[in-house]
């Protein structure tokens, strides 16, 4: 696949082919005076499979870089050598005073050392494809990361060997026959504790903690350009000989595209990720493509009145760092995509219970799972990688409500107690009794400044709201946190492998959110049907009109259709029109993925979809999938939805691989004609575009009924063949629009019911024409 982007496009230059970072340790610094985080992140890397492969064939050195010419060229030259005041970057060695990092226990290492705030020079143009990733033995590997906005400072290998205690892992029986080379000997180390067994991750967290904070053995080559930061070790020229622990230190920039510095509601500094397009390439050096899943954990510094919140697995506490400053750590032990890390520092107020009254009650008359059916599923094996997984855990298995905290700005706390603080164990326990597991072992929930963009962002263990869901009632906050919540399963534990497959998360999302609420407030089956068909129709209005004001190429769910999940050789993709500022204001991609699954519930029914979701999210918690993985699942598991003439390809064709509204929306038009039906008066003209932008002539028999009881109610002369169509061709359904066009007096709608009647009375069910001929005579 060639890497071909236009402006609205976003690279993803990483090379993760090649080599994957495991995990990352972030050490950083808050400067609220200056709009700038600063510090430090190493790299745990571990080379791709076949790059490995690769190796063992003897193929020679492998060149990986899409910005190739950039070392071939003169000007260039000066990019690679020392950074001035790199002393200044130097790192404390060892970690002697660091204990084992378990559930609930706090981070309190130091601060490393400051360093210096010189700037490199760039001056790298992008690539338009991958015909420069080509096998030259000559020519030393690169590794690419997603970078932009970015002030790196230095680039240096990390000697492993000089943590106390990895001499465990160096008298390991692999590592017995190693090269007696200090570098393939610090490889291997890393080796050995990346892929530490899952039950071991509270001492693989501590030594990969200990090697961020080891001496550097040497400083790496590095250039920045506009989307990247690539490194290179002069002579290296394979991945697995590349350093496999790296630290970079740089600065983030007050005009970095992933942060917002800005106050919140009580005019207090904060600043937190706001889900820019770009991700978190202006927050720290990452691989972004999805398929780079690591683990992390990080340690942030801001002045004693702020609160550091973060993706993280623990509910960190502060501990004193400095006079005045408080350190916060956080850490995560299931692999996540780098895209998916979020921090929000600001003076938030934890909002709390005044009473310790007891958590919601689960719902089971609305979505039964037994507890039983619960564990029962979950003995399966995990099909993820591996990791300390909650569906493994059977006291996370019967968690229907996780632990969860609130935080706001302090002028909004009072409001938060009175709407949002109840709603949580309600939804959590609505999401329970439908999906199961929770993924994740705790949440916090934010209400984020005035200038966030959406309504809402989920994050690993982390939910942004706007302030807006907040006044009016309890009903958009409501809906809004069960479709945040939702993405804990669709969006965060089961992720898209291509990114421009946005349905596979919003559609979900916005899915599950109406089945969510009308559990969380315990309505009956009967209410809760005509409440989601209510926000059905709603939905289609707005589908409607985002049609007919959006670009066609905007409409797409899979942009890349056969393409679709395919990279370069190097690994490097582009997010088509993932910079497209109109996008982001656009609901399509929820609003089509929407409905086509509100289509396979009701052709499915909604107990067998639902119970087929739930093995669903079994099956594939913790991996990346395409939109093929779900449809063939869905169609294995419920194998009569193909008697609807549903198949993979089918589902492109009409669904993801176009523009515009599917054809196919028959329950969706019924019920906006039903809703026009209510109106007293609809002009002629009104009911002719309808009919013209909906096709209503080549829609099933459901559709052409509601529109000839238009025709008819309205005295549309210009649809009155169609009424006569309709009564000739089909004639058990016909029978009601004779009273219509009989009870209306008239003359030219009942000379039409006359004459239709005589023309079918022959070949007319006995029954029917007898109930006919006494509306009409």
């Amino acid at each position: 696949m060639e890497l071909d982007f236009t402006q609205d496009d976003l690279p993803l230059v990483a090379n993760t082919s090649h080599i994957l970072v495991r995990h990352y340790v972030l050490d950083l610094d808050v400067d609220f005076s200056s709009h700038v985080i600063g510090g430090s992140i190493v790299l745990f890397l571990e080379p791709g499979r076949r790059c490995r492969r690769r190796s063992n064939e003897q193929v020679e050195g492998v060149h990986h870089s899409q910005l190739d010419e950039t070392f071939h060229n003169p000007l260039h030259a000066s990019c690679y050598g020392p950074v001035p005041n790199a002393r200044a970057c130097s790192t404390k060695s060892g970690c002697n005073d660091f204990p084992v990092v378990g559930k609930g226990e706090n981070d309190t290492s130091d601060k490393n050392g400051s360093h210096g705030n010189t700037e490199q020079a760039s001056g790298i143009s992008s690539s338009k494809n991958c015909s420069d990733i080509e096998i030259h033995g000559s020519e030393d590997f690169l590794l690419v990361l997603d970078c932009c906005d970015l002030s790196v400072l230095k680039v240096e290998e990390v000697d492993v060997m000089a943590v106390p205690g990895i001499e465990k892992f160096i008298s390991s029986t692999k590592l017995m026959d190693a090269s007696e080379d200090p570098g393939d000997l610090r490889n291997q180390i890393v080796h050995e504790l990346v892929t530490l067994p899952a039950d071991h991750w509270r001492e693989q967290l501590h030594y990969y903690r200990c090697c961020s904070q080891a001496p550097a053995s040497g400083e790496l080559l590095f250039v920045t350009g506009p989307w990247s930061l690539e490194i290179k070790k002069a002579g290296v020229q394979l991945p697995k000989d590349f350093p496999q622990a790296i630290r970079i230190f740089y600065k983030t920039k007050p005009e970095g595209r992933s942060l917002s510095w800005t106050t919140d509601q009580s005019d207090r500094s904060c600043v937190y990720t706001i889900g820019s397009p770009i991700n978190n390439r202006a927050l720290f050096p990452c691989q972004e493509p999805p398929v780079a899943m690591s683990t992390w954990q990080a340690t942030v510094r801001a002045d004693a009145c702020f609160v550091v919140l973060m993706s993280g697995e623990n509910a960190a506490e502060p501990t004193e760092s400095e006079e005045g400053r408080y350190s916060w750590s956080y850490y995560v032990t299931m692999p996540m995509p780098a895209s998916t890390f979020t921090v929000a520092v600001g003076c938030w107020a934890e909002v709390k219970r005044e009473t310790c009254g007891a958590d919601a009650k689960r719902n089971d008359a609305f979505f039964p799972l037994s507890s039983k059916e619960d564990v029962r599923m979950f003995k399966q094996v995990c099909g993820h990688s591996p990791y300390p997984c909650r569906y493994q855990d059977p006291v996370a298995v019967a968690q229907v409500v996780i632990p969860h905290r609130l935080f706001a700005p302090w002028c909004l706390k009072e409001s938060c107690e009175k709407v949002l603080l109840q709603l949580i164990p309600q939804c959590l326990s609505a999401a329970y009794a439908l999906l199961g597991t929770h993924p994740f072992p705790r949440l916090d929930i934010l209400i984020v400044p005035s200038n966030f963009s959406s309504l809402g962002m989920a994050s690993p263990h982390i939910i942004f709201l706007s302030q807006s869901t907040l006044p009016g009632g309890n009903h958009l906050c409501g809906t809004r946190l069960c479709h945040e919540i939702a993405h804990t399963w669709f969006g965060l534990a089961i992720g898209a492998r291509d990114w421009t497959e946005e349905w596979l998360s919003e559609g979900f999302a916005t899915h599950l959110e109406d089945a969510f609420w009308s559990s969380a407030q315990q309505l009956p089956v009967g209410e809760a049907k005509e409440q989601q068909d209510l926000k059905a129709l709603l939905h289609w209005q707005r589908l409607r009109d985002e049609i007919q004001n959006s670009e066609e190429d905007l409409q797409v769910l899979r942009p890349n259709k056969e393409n679709t999940g395919k990279v370069c050789e190097s690994g490097a993709s582009v997010i088509k029109h993932g910079l497209n500022t109109g996008k982001t204001f656009l609901q399509v991609h929820y609003l089509k993925g929407y409905f086509l699954l509100r289509s396979f519930a009701g052709k499915a029914g909604e107990a067998a979809y639902f119970a087929f979701l739930r093995k669903f999210v079994q099956d594939f918690h913790g991996q990346l999938i395409l939109s093929q993985d779900f449809l063939h699942s869905l169609l294995k598991e419920i194998p009569q939805l193909t008697g609807y003439g549903l198949s993979v390809e089918n589902v492109f064709q009409e669904w993801l691989d176009c523009s515009g509204i599917p054809k196919l929306l028959p329950d969706q038009l019924v019920l906006v004609l039903e809703h026009l039906l209510k109106e007293k008066t609809l002009c002629s003209k009104m009911l002719e575009c309808l009919q013209k932008t909906y096709h209503l002539r080549e829609q099933d028999a459901e559709v052409r009924h509601r529109w000839c009881e238009l025709v008819i109610k309205h005295k549309h002369t210009t649809g009155y063949g169609d009424v006569e169509t309709f009564l000739k061709d089909d004639q058990a359904m016909g029978v009601y629009l004779y009273g219509e066009l009989m009870v209306n007096e008239d003359a030219n709608q009942q000379e039409l019911a006359y004459k239709s009647f005589a023309a079918v009375r022959g070949q007319m069910d006995v029954s029917s024409a007898k109930i006919v001929a006494e509306m009409l005579l």
